[in-house]
């Protein structure tokens, strides 16, 4: 793993910028999680002996980048956990997409339902059993040669949401092979990304804004954020 980039860091939190490829908890893969990293980089900084607390919040999918927070104190992990399951906290995501989309921007409703064997989910347009609703407001904000930009604010935090819904009204993310895409990325990525979290801070109370930046050297990324900034 590269140098972790560390986006926001006070005695309740801790944001970092996920590189797509890391893992933020363990899995079958036994590949190191960037809960450990993170760890070990609050140990090395403020030389603690011991296990370091690091409360895992929420997660990205493997090849997505992008914002992602820990609670450092289990009074911060309990009330942000409350924050992300009362929808107190507003996530917005940069994806670069194959197809122009129907509207230049929605609000898209679907009912999604999980393939726990096959690791997939997908989106219905009514309810159907063991499906939950899954909600997401997209607009279009550019365009390159190919691919089109596009910001997308999720109500909603089902499994592979974003992925699952832009593939559904036929705009697969680049890269996202999965769900329609029509080539993977070289570097097994897709072009989606958490640009930013906004929240009130569960301790002193504060609006906090955290926003990551994509690779900028890829080329897609860098047009998109000469485009658009933060």
């Amino acid at each position: 793993m590269s140098k972790l980039e560390v986006l926001y860091e006070d005695n309740h939190l801790i944001a970092v910028c996920k590189k797509a490829g890391d893992i933020v908890q363990g899995d079958k893969t036994e590949d190191k999680p960037l809960v450990e990293f993170v760890k070990d980089y609050i140990k090395t900084k403020y030389n603690k002996p011991g296990d370091v607390f690091l409360g895992v919040i929420h997660r990205l999918d493997r090849p997505v980048g992008g914002v992602v927070i820990f609670a450092r104190t289990s009074k911060a992990l309990a009330r942000m956990n409350e924050k992300f399951r009362d929808k107190d906290v507003q996530k917005t995501y940069w994806a670069i997409v194959e197809n122009t989309p129907p509207a230049d921007e929605d609000t898209l409703v679907h009912y999604m339902k999980k393939n726990e064997i096959k690791n997939k989910s997908r989106a219905y347009e009514h309810e159907v059993k063991d499906s939950k609703k899954a909600v997401l407001d997209y607009k279009l904000m550019g365009r390159s040669k190919n691919y089109f930009y596009v910001v997308v604010k999720p109500q909603t935090g089902r499994h592979h949401q974003i992925r699952v819904q832009l593939s559904t009204i036929g705009c697969p993310i680049k890269g996202d092979v999965k769900y329609g895409g029509h080539r993977t990325n070289k570097d097994g990525s897709i072009h989606l990304f958490g640009k930013s979290l906004e929240f009130e801070h569960p301790v002193t109370k504060e609006p906090i804004v955290i926003h990551a930046r994509p690779p900028k050297e890829d080329p897609l990324w860098g047009e998109m954020f000469h485009l658009l900034g933060n």
